[in-house]
């Protein structure tokens, strides 16, 4: 399982930052705080630019199941 913050940059397109194994269940308001915290504080600069706005976050599941060959 994954934690994706979902962010924008100064050239409008979206950086995803991915978290393993998030603590469950999970705080919205804390995650809100967190991605508020890393676009004031500059925490990362991306190729397009520095993140200037939240735009959304999600848990991400997958599960894989293989397939017994004959």
């Amino acid at each position: 399982m994954k934690l994706e913050l979902i962010f924008e940059n100064e050239m409008g397109k979206n950086v995803t930052l991915s978290l393993d194994n998030p603590v469950e269940p999970v705080d919205p308001i804390a995650i809100s705080a967190a991605m508020d915290a890393i676009v004031t504080e500059n925490a990362f600069i991306t190729n397009g630019g520095e993140i200037v706005s939240k735009k959304a976050a999600r848990i991400v599941d997958r599960t894989v199941t293989d397939i017994e060959l004959a």
